[in-house]
């Protein structure tokens, strides 16, 4: 009788408990990531929790603007504005060259979305009044900088000319009191900033107004006061529905921190920015720059409120640019900018100049679009798919333990018992995805686990009908195991090389709910490599020191008198030296 391979194989087949416990040590780790993550549930799709998806198309006649770069920037602010509505596990993604997904799980006025998805962003450069920082980081120092404790509040300058970044680090506001400081006095601050602002020299917007708008100040610095930017309640309702023309409060995050601000009415639009960009500028030393250039209107308006502010002290030297009631960024000047051309400098790196080039230039969106469709879920209709996924899922899983159970009658304990593994591993690592990478289980993936069953079961019936092939041979149980096992091994990772390599084409080709298809596919094919390796296989080995097993009864699914096996393998004995002579084949 053949005897197993020393080396590696004689060591696998000695020691199978050690992989059994790896992967055992990996789920149960896993699992106790997944309970503290608090997300014990896959995250849901559209489809199944139900909820709005808006599909955007770019419209006609500005096809040398549609490209990669424009269709990010759309995607960027689109984000921006469903997060500020609110929205939780919202998704907004390209869908081939012109198309933007957008999807709105359950819970939110698809009508608002709609409404603001896809629209012209607000952007607005207004007059700071007064800042300070918000939360448990205002408790650090009652005069930090919206720049950031220890550097220079950014700046704005004529472009060509060097910034005017102050060395020393700038207060937050002269009004702003300390946390400890009474209500009555900071009350006192911010109607001092208003009536400082409804003069005619404090903006040049306030005086074209004054006499169209009279905006009630109590209410203003009451808000402003019980204004909580570390809230994400509060900045999502900060400013809400605030008309250029009339100051109103803002949230702005800079370097980590949330700053409040009271902002002053609306002095330039984000339509008159014509032109932003970042730059390096080495010249002067002064690292990565925002360079803008503005409308032949714009640049007038730039002019007048920059020549105003410059006569002021911190903050009110500031200007707020605001994008959809958020402060994007607050830099101060100390001369009048005028040319139409102007920088922010600052300590800037690469992304930050990029980004709030970015903001500038596309406050309006880069590209037009027009809704192509508009697709809403009820909560029941998704609950119904849902069950429906899962009962097909269920029927499949049944119809396959019930075929191992008949046709492999005790090695389907086997079976079934790796089977569990994978749907515990499946089930934990989309739990963990959700909140990770944003993984979503759709109807479309639902499918994919279903016929990753029917993969996962074909793995361990090819290993199963190698260790039979050897039994028909003559051979006892545990060399068939460990002789059949470098041969199943070779047709399973061919299987699974070409499923995943099937589920890796179609997740790159297509777009929208298939590449859930083919996330959850490819997914459990590695899945499956991983259970048949460091489980299956072991435990088998394991079955096979069983006498159940070892001796074939007619139950194990290994009996050798069932399977026709032939009778057992003898090795025969050759004389040490040479034969002369005929042979008697009995003999031999």
């Amino acid at each position: 009788m053949a005897a197993p391979k020393k080396g590696r194989s004689a060591s696998a087949q000695s020691k199978p408990g050690r992989s059994l416990a790896l992967i055992l040590i990996a789920i149960v780790g896993l699992t106790g990531g997944m309970f503290a993550s608090g997300h014990t549930t896959p995250r849901l799709g559209i489809d199944l929790a139900g909820g709005t998806s808006i599909t955007l198309e770019a419209k006609s006649g500005q096809e040398s603007a549609i490209n990669k770069a424009n269709m990010d920037t759309a995607v960027d602010i689109m984000n921006r504005r469903v997060n500020g509505l609110g929205v939780s596990e919202a998704e907004v993604q390209t869908q081939g060259a012109r198309n933007i997904i957008v999807n709105i799980p359950k819970g939110t006025n698809s009508e608002e979305a709609r409404a603001q998805v896809g629209t012209t962003a607000k952007l607005y450069f207004r007059p700071v009044l007064a800042t300070e920082a918000t939360g448990p980081a205002s408790n650090a120092s009652p005069s930090a900088s919206p720049s950031g404790s220890g550097s220079p509040s950014p700046s704005a300058s004529a472009t060509g000319e060097k910034a005017s970044s102050s060395s020393s680090e700038s207060p937050a506001s002269s009004v702003s009191s300390s946390p400890s400081a009474s209500a009555t006095s900071q009350g006192r601050a911010v109607s001092d900033a208003l009536k400082a602002d409804s003069s005619p020299s404090a903006s040049p917007s306030a005086s074209s107004s004054a006499g169209a708008s009279t905006p009630d100040t109590t209410k203003l610095q009451a808000q402003y006061a019980a204004l909580d930017c570390s809230k994400k309640s509060a900045r999502t309702t900060a400013g809400e529905r605030a008309k250029p023309a009339d100051p109103t409060v803002g949230c702005g995050k800079m370097n980590g921190v949330w700053y409040k601000y009271l902002l002053g009415p609306a002095a330039v639009d984000g339509t008159e920015v014509k032109k932003a960009q970042a730059v390096y500028d080495t010249q002067n030393a002064a690292g990565w720059q925002v360079t803008m250039d503005f409308t032949g209107k714009g640049a007038k308006k730039f002019a007048d409120i920059t020549g105003k502010l410059a006569q002021n002290q911190q903050p009110q030297n500031e200007f707020g640019i605001v994008l959809d009631g958020e402060v994007v960024s607050s830099p101060y000047v100390s001369q009048a900018i005028t040319g139409g051309q102007a920088q922010i400098s600052g300590s800037f790196t690469q992304e930050e100049a990029q980004s709030l080039a970015n903001m500038l230039s596309y406050g309006a969106l880069p590209l037009s679009f027009k809704e192509q469709s508009v697709t809403t879920v009820t909560a029941a209709l998704g609950g119904e798919q849902l069950h429906a996924g899962l009962l097909a899922g269920a029927i499949g899983l049944a119809l396959v333990i019930i075929y191992l159970v008949a046709y492999y009658r005790g090695l389907s304990l086997i079976a079934i018992a790796s089977l569990l593994v994978s749907a515990a591993l499946t089930y934990v690592i989309m739990s963990l995805l959700g909140p990770t990478i944003g993984f979503a289980l759709n109807l479309p993936a639902v499918c994919g686990a279903i016929v990753a069953i029917g993969i996962t079961a074909d793995s361990f019936i090819v290993f199963f009908e190698r260790i039979r092939d050897e039994i028909r041979e003559g051979r006892t149980l545990r060399p068939s195991v460990e002789r059949a096992w470098p041969r199943a091994r070779r047709t399973i990772l061919v299987s699974d090389f070409v499923s995943f390599l099937a589920a890796a084409v179609l997740f790159i080709v297509t777009v929208g709910k298939v590449q859930g298809f083919a996330f959850t596919l490819g997914l459990t094919t590695v899945l499956d490599v991983v259970v048949v390796f460091f489980f299956t296989k072991p435990l088998m080995t394991l079955a096979a020191r069983r006498p159940f097993f070892a001796n074939g009864h007619k139950w194990s699914g290994l009996d050798p008198k069932s399977l026709g096996a032939k009778p057992p393998l003898r090795r025969t004995r050759r004389p040490a030296g040479p034969v002369s002579g005929p042979v008697d084949p009995k003999e031999a």
